[in-house]
């Protein structure tokens, strides 16, 4: 299994970046693809994640109402779209793949390579 994200960079606060995943090497009809985030000294933090199977979507908090995730199952693709971002978003962006929806980290066994997402204020 392959992750490719891509789509990160700069951008001023209250801009907008949406970022890409595409998988592939194997069926996902029962997989969901998530997002995490890390900044230097912290662990990776849960941001979104999407049930490849039904569509449901699951955020964090912290970017409720400003981040959207979704899919394009045919593609085996997922999107997020960041909006309103802060500098406090500022952060490695990582996608991942597993076949529980979770916001453990340790629960995605395949990893995109990050892409990194500053927010200017």
């Amino acid at each position: 299994v392959q992750l490719q994200a891509s789509g990160g960079g700069l951008v001023q606060a209250g801009g907008s970046l949406r970022l890409s995943c595409a998988a592939s090497g194997r069926t996902f009809n029962s997989d969901n693809m998530g997002w995490f985030r890390q900044t230097p000294g912290k662990e990776r933090e849960f941001v979104a994640a999407i049930r490849w199977n039904d569509g449901n979507e699951y955020y964090a908090d912290s970017v409720k109402g400003r981040f959207f995730i979704s899919g394009d199952f045919a593609e085996n693709t997922a999107y997020l779209q960041m909006n309103s971002l802060k500098a406090e978003d500022t952060a490695v962006y990582y996608c991942a793949l597993g076949e529980v929806v979770t916001t453990r980290s340790d629960e995605y066994p395949y990893w995109g390579q990050g892409t990194q997402v500053t927010v200017s204020s």
